[in-house]
């Protein structure tokens, strides 16, 4: 029986698979039913009914492809397009150029231009570890791990609109409606906590980011390999407490009588992945109301390990508690993490078009410390060798500005830097490049999911994250439509083989 990580046989059905050969030969009811039955949760189920043993869940731990680098990702999310020549790509050319009229293509909200005014750097860099790494004066803690850190400077997208290029960020599509990374990881490899999430999403308090769930959406997958919202203050997920009136005794009752009922009626519908989704999150969620609280519970910590996090300091309060939450998440297993700095509004994220310097001092400074803290944490406790730290946002920004007046730039999909640093990443090295004002990648050229134009697609980040987790990118499928969907795409994708150790 085929599972997602092994290639399809060709040799039945006119060299068509038996799922394609019953889709192509039954575009009815009759057909998807059939198609149904090849699924093989529907066999569990099956086993299910014929024996009695309990539910099969969906998130139990599976066998990766190959021996993996990596076993957790932390992905914290920069929402609203940091921009890179004022952060980590160094760029002393373009400090004579500020308030000059440049030839260089931008497309940006306001359309595309040919020329615009230029905004040179607003900080110093100086250069830190034993690689010299060029860093601004906007990350100094940050700075002082950059032997740890592979930066990937040739980072390109499809759109420079913040809603489109968010979802190709997290799922690999400008549309809604497919898996994002985090229920890829899940679906290809199971979560080794059965009593937490394996996909966990916190977002910034000012509150979600543009689309909202489809961010973290399991698209045309089960609906088991969402991201679930955890809050770091308060309940750490809403409504999962049992009435107060309710004892756990009478509670477990109900949930058994649930799920006998719930488990009939699936077998009498046939495969059906939101219902089977619903049944394995009951039980989940009786376990997490165990579980999650222990997991958030943030008094447990030393006082030097909260300070060291920044919990002692209003400015860097959040974001390190979420920073802490993720370290003690990975640390029970959790499989993917997300975290967001920056909210729904332009005013509370990094997207500065107006005033860059108030913008990102502002959101640098509330991030800097907790981050920097969040690899120190991880490397002594050894957890950074088997967990893949990922930062950036959806994409950088030009070194010219959108407006007339002020010292805010215009979006940037051409060319912008992330980096990553643990699980199986080369420390101290940068890969790629943009020009020499940084508006576009110059390289590498193809063969990074980028077609013939030079640069690393989002689509090889998602290649690479896989990889390191043990996973083919190019194998790794769901079967939906008609067709073997994968995260990067129909085309071969590599890896950025530079920053793997």
């Amino acid at each position: 029986m085929r599972d997602a990580h092994t290639p399809a046989p060709r040799a039945a059905f006119c060299r068509r698979t038996r799922r394609e050969f019953l889709w192509e030969a039954g575009a009815s009811f009759t057909g998807l039913a059939l198609s149904g039955l090849l699924d093989d949760g529907f066999f569990a189920r099956q086993t299910h009914a014929a024996t009695g043993m309990p539910f099969a869940n969906p998130l139990a731990p599976r066998p990766p492809m190959f021996a993996p680098k990596a076993k957790s990702v932390i992905f914290l999310f920069m929402y609203g397009g940091p921009s890179h020549v004022d952060t980590f790509d160094y760029k002393p050319d373009l400090y004579p150029l500020d308030g000059k009229t440049i030839k260089v293509k931008t497309k940006g909200r306001g359309g595309e231009r040919s020329e615009s005014r230029a905004v040179g750097p607003k900080w110093a860099f100086k250069q830190y570890g034993a690689c010299g790494k060029w860093v601004s004066d906007l990350f100094p803690h940050v700075a002082r791990h950059v032997d740890d850190i592979a930066f990937i400077h040739s980072m390109t997208a499809d759109s420079p609109i913040h809603g489109s290029a968010m979802l190709q960020m997290n799922s690999g599509k400008i549309q809604s409606g497919a898996p994002c990374l985090g229920s890829w990881a899940n679906y290809g490899l199971g979560s080794v906590n059965e009593n937490l999430p394996g996909f966990v999403v916190m977002l910034d308090p000012t509150g979600g980011p543009i689309s909202g769930a489809k961010n973290w959406s399991s698209g045309y997958m089960p609906a088991t390999y969402q991201g679930t919202i955890l809050r770091s203050k308060g309940a750490p997920i809403l409504d999962l407490a049992p009435p107060d009136d309710m004892p756990l005794e009478a509670q477990r009752a109900m949930l058994d009588a649930l799920r006998e009922t719930n488990t009939a009626h699936l077998l009498s519908r046939g495969d059906n992945s939101e219902l089977a989704a619903r049944i394995a999150s009951y039980e989940l969620a009786w376990k997490m109301q165990e579980h999650a609280p222990e997991a958030v519970d943030l008094s447990r910590e030393t006082e030097e390990t909260t300070r060291l996090y920044g919990l002692d300091q209003p400015r860097t309060a959040d974001f390190g508690r979420r920073c802490l939450l993720a370290r003690r998440l990975v640390e029970r297993g959790v499989r993917f993490v997300q975290l967001y700095s920056g909210g729904a509004h332009n005013d509370d994220n990094w997207d500065a078009h107006g005033d860059l310097v108030k913008n990102h001092e502002f959101h640098a400074g509330n991030t800097d410390q907790p981050i920097a803290a969040l690899l120190t944490d991880l490397k002594r406790s050894g957890l950074l060798d088997s967990t893949l730290v990922i930062w950036g946002g959806e994409f950088g920004r030009q070194p010219t500005a959108e407006y007339a007046e002020g010292t805010g730039r215009d979006h940037n999909a051409f060319g912008f830097t992330m980096w990553m640093a643990g699980g199986g990443i080369k420390g101290g090295v940068s890969v790629g490049a943009t020009d020499e004002i940084g508006s576009a990648a110059i390289t590498p050229g193809p063969g990074h999911g980028n077609g013939d134009k030079p640069g690393f697609h989002v689509k090889s980040l998602h290649a690479t994250v896989l990889h390191l987790l043990g996973l083919d990118p190019n194998r790794l499928s769901y079967f939906f439509g008609g067709l073997d969907q994968k995260l990067v795409g129909v085309e071969h994708v590599e890896p950025i083989r530079d920053v793997l150790a």
